[in-house]
């Protein structure tokens, strides 16, 4: 089983939920079966009075999720082009039912989010309630190269950061580092790789019965004092101006021409942007663009509906299978994108991207 799921009970009686993703050498990434295993399990502690708090982590030291398992949603794709294979209908929506369920979980939820926090598990770290980043972390949403978008719940968080950073991260992919995540929003704790272990034992001896919040918050406040020492430099708040006036422009096009022309900069970090985004797709850099405007001012269940449209259009065209046999099949880094260049990529595409496929109701209606 790829998702393992335990109980350690603590001072009386108090049970503490642990999930563990267990695919470190796919850097756990998800597929639908652990979607389906981690959801309903978080469902059932969500109705034992006995567990109080959950803890949400991955193994191997590299990895907490490098995102959804992409290869077989692609492969799916490439046997049924032009459509929507069944297994991509049902991923996507397990997908973000999980990714709600976890922003809307009525318990604590911890999510210990170390290493590659990529795509899919990064809507699993910005679902839950207290968001933990270690110095290993590296936060992205990468699917400017594989020919996708950023979805799990992006549209909604990208939109909040400050200025024009949500739109630079989501066209390039850009990492961001613990200090980073901090700094924007997307994460609440610091901690060191080896707290883990003592952070467990410690949330095993809160007298869960009284003054809670003040408990868990005191506990995280003194082990994030402790580990501080090893918080990395910021990278992107400081460049926050430069991205903002890079990026006051009037469309995709002209968006990803100014972003590309930083791949001459001096700045390390903003060339390696731009050369991220000029080797990326296109199609995927207007679903970005588009995403962001329509997603403004929607609630999360909203945009949850938004992406579950876009997702299940995506595997209808050819840049998200063909993105994913170069990026992670045949790995020859050579896409053969079928709009290469970003002009020509017709505006009636991109808007099919967000017609929905299907008669009645949305199929994740209940997402209020």
């Amino acid at each position: 089983m790829a998702v393992h799921c335990e109980v350690q009970v603590g001072a009386a009686g108090a049970g503490i939920g642990i999930a563990t993703l267990d695919a470190p050498l796919s850097l756990n990434a998800l597929n639908l079966s652990m979607i389906e295993r981690l959801g309903e399990q978080l469902r059932r502690w969500a109705k034992d009075p006995s567990v109080v708090c959950v803890l949400l982590r991955g193994t191997g030291a590299k990895a907490f999720c490098a995102g959804g398992d992409v290869r077989a949603l692609a492969q799916a794709c490439r046997a049924e082009p032009g459509s929507v294979p069944a297994l991509a209908a049902s991923f996507f929506a397990a997908e973000y039912r999980l990714d709600y369920l976890l922003h809307t979980y009525p318990k604590p939820l911890l999510c210990w989010g170390h290493g590659h926090v990529l795509g899919g598990g990064m809507g699993l770290l910005q679902g839950a309630g207290i968001r933990i980043v270690t110095p290993s972390s590296r936060l992205a949403m990468p699917e400017i190269s594989i020919g996708l978008y950023p979805d799990v719940g992006a549209s909604w968080f990208l939109a909040r950061l400050p200025g024009k950073l949500g739109l630079f991260l989501g066209l390039t992919g850009a990492p961001i580092n613990a200090r980073d995540a901090l700094d924007l929003g997307l994460a609440d704790r610091f901690l060191g790789e080896e707290q883990q272990p003592a952070l467990l034992d410690e949330l095993l001896q809160i007298n869960w019965q009284e003054q809670t919040a003040l408990q868990l918050n005191s506990l995280l406040k003194a082990e994030q004092h402790s580990a501080w020492q090893q918080l990395p430099d910021g990278q992107w708040l400081s460049r926050r101006a430069l991205i903002d006036e890079v990026l006051d422009v009037a469309d995709a096009a002209a968006a990803w021409r100014a972003v590309t022309a930083l791949r001459k900069h001096a700045d390390p970090l903003l060339a390696a942007a731009g050369q991220r985004l000029q080797e990326g797709c296109p199609l995927t850099a207007h679903l970005v663009w588009e995403q962001l405007r329509r997603a403004r001012h929607l609630s999360l269940g909203q945009v949850l509906q938004l992406e579950y449209t876009i997702s299940l259009n995506c595997c209808r065209h050819p840049e998200f299978s063909e993105g994913v046999r170069a990026r992670l099949i045949d790995k020859d880094n050579q896409p053969h994108w079928h709009w290469p260049d970003i002009s020509h990529v017709p505006a009636a595409v991109v808007e099919a991207h967000f017609a929905t496929l299907w008669h009645g109701p949305h199929p994740l209606a209940d997402l209020s």
